[in-house]
């Protein structure tokens, strides 16, 4: 089984009881499945639940190389250096992430808000960065826009492989077939 969940903002990455927050199994009432990833609390977005063990290896393990799209809400407007480097690895301190695909995007046509919503300052527009990445570290897309000096403000996962987000509200899952990944 693998189903496509769009994960909503706040949300932790488990389903075990937490006391006072919301987890998956707020959302998601099949019990033999397992995220195959994992989100941060402070992002949203396509998170693939599986029962397959390998299955769950083959999605999440980045020598597998299945991409992961992001929609990254930035501060400021980033520059042509800035897409520069997040396309060819940004030095992390840990580690030099791989190549990203980056490229600035209008904001995604049927987003959805977000609850609550991200801050606002007048003085200081934001932009949205398209980051496809082939591997997924502990926060790395935010530590790489705030790294090359644009930090996120609201990070969607658009995409797992082929599949989408699109069409599926917050909160709300819907089986897929594993081909569909490819």
């Amino acid at each position: 089984m693998l189903i496509a969940l769009n994960q909503p903002y706040g949300v932790i990455c488990k389903f075990s009881p937490e006391p006072g927050k919301r987890t998956l199994a707020d959302f998601v009432d099949v019990r033999s499945v397992y995220p195959a990833g994992r989100l941060d609390t402070d992002s949203e977005g396509l998170l693939l639940l599986t029962d397959d063990g390998a299955l769950q290896a083959r999605i999440s393990d980045p020598r597998h190389k299945l991409a992961k799209v992001y929609w990254a809400q930035v501060e400021g407007e980033p520059t042509s250096q800035a897409l520069a480097a997040l396309r060819t690895g940004v030095d992390l301190g840990d580690f030099v992430t791989q190549p990203a695909k980056a490229k600035i995007i209008d904001e995604p046509a049927n987003l959805w808000p977000r609850n609550p919503p991200i801050r606002y300052r007048a003085k200081i527009p934001t932009s949205w960065i398209e980051l496809t990445l082939r591997e997924g570290k502990n926060r790395q897309v935010r530590r790489m826009t705030a790294r090359v000096g644009f930090p996120t403000l609201r990070l969607v996962r658009a995409a797992i492989g082929n599949v989408s987000v699109a069409g599926l509200p917050p909160g709300e899952w819907r089986e897929i077939d594993p081909a569909d990944l490819r």
